[in-house]
């Protein structure tokens, strides 16, 4: 990761570390920034309406962790307006909110053949970042309402942080690895706390940055602005959760990371950090599976994730090993059938249009 720390009710701030507490399924709702003293009013972007498309019923599966039979039901056809994910009781961002857009009939990037080709070029298979492992993925907290808020204090990125303090407890979890994130949902007023580069220091924490998102707006960061992510986007949605995939369906888009990224951004990214170099992805870019790539022989927590990537796609949300995917920590994934999705090549993929690329 490459900047800030964001705080939810859920600790993580960096990497894929952390566990989630296990919330209800159905749903995930991001909204509007709280306006915080100190920070400029974030810019309320317009955002595309979501696409219908009918996705095939596949039957009901099983996998197997161990000794415990886990039965992951099969992908179900994506609703025009069906539920969106719920945690804490809150539904992440609005049905019409970007992350929980149908991509599936938008047309294709012209320069989507040299992003794919650019990031092709360290890795070129997808690959789960999360899996039963409690040092891999990136874990969250829910809290309630009543949660006492601490000091939170910046040593990197404050100038583009929204200021504390923030109702993290102090034992939240970490994510494991380099990124250091912490991510915290107030369920009580859905407000969504990501820190980046995180530490519980006495009282409070110390982080790079820190991001606060109400997931009842679609309101987005400054444009110029990071987050607890490079791309300035919010972290929770955009992982795979357990409780979604177990369901047999997720209703929203994936947080991915890309080797090297352009100097330039696609709303609902806000903040870049690349290069200047013009045939490489920008931070927001959206991916999908192609229709055309086969789904048979698939099963299980791969299918469901695969078939949202089909609907739904995976947004360029920071720079680190190339096709990798994020998901929470969770010991009931099963990591034999996660080690399906590392067959999916990196072609079965295409960009698509969702906006002009900015600069800040």
């Amino acid at each position: 990761m490459t900047l800030a720390c964001s705080l939810i009710v859920v600790t993580a701030c960096g990497g894929p570390s952390a566990q989630a507490i296990p919330t209800p399924a159905g749903g995930v709702m991001l909204g509007e920034l709280p306006h915080l003293p100190g920070s400029p009013t974030p810019s309320a972007s317009a955002v595309a309406m979501a696409r219908p498309a009918a996705t095939p019923h596949a039957p009901t599966t099983t996998t197997t962790t161990g000794k415990i039979v886990v039965h992951v039901s099969a992908p179900k056809p994506p609703a025009a307006s069906g539920p969106k994910t719920i945690l804490g009781g809150c539904q992440v961002f609005p049905s019409n909110n970007p992350w929980n857009e149908n991509v599936s009939q938008l047309p294709v990037n012209p320069m989507s053949a040299t992003y794919i080709a650019s990031i092709d070029l360290t890795k070129q298979f997808l690959h789960p970042d999360f899996g039963s492992n409690p040092t891999y993925g990136i874990p969250y907290t829910v809290v309630p309402a009543s949660q006492k808020f601490v000091p939170i204090t910046f040593d990197a990125y404050g100038d583009e942080s929204n200021p504390g303090p923030y109702p993290v407890p102090l034992n939240a979890p970490i994510e494991s690895g380099s990124d250091h994130h912490v991510l915290v949902l107030d369920s009580g007023n859905c407000n969504l706390y990501e820190m980046y580069n995180a530490q519980q220091v006495g009282s409070g924490w110390v982080c790079a940055s820190g991001a606060v998102f109400n997931l009842n707006s679609n309101a987005l960061r400054p444009n110029g602005w990071t987050s607890a992510d490079a791309a300035g986007l919010p972290i929770l949605p955009g992982l795979a959760l357990y409780s979604e995939v177990a369901s047999g369906v997720i209703n929203h888009a994936l947080r991915f990371t890309v080797d090297e990224t352009q100097n330039g951004f696609i709303n609902p990214a806000t903040h870049e950090a690349g290069s200047n170099n013009p045939d490489l992805p920008p931070m927001g870019l959206r991916l999908r599976l192609k229709a055309s790539f086969s789904l048979a022989g698939f099963t299980g927590e791969a299918l469901v994730i695969l078939t949202a990537l089909k609907t739904y796609g995976m947004i360029v949300a920071d720079n680190g090993s190339s096709w990798y995917i994020s998901g929470d920590t969770d010991p009931r994934w099963n990591n034999n059938n996660l080690n399906e999705l590392k067959s999916v090549p990196g072609s079965a993929f295409e960009a698509v249009e969702t906006g002009p690329i900015l600069r800040s």
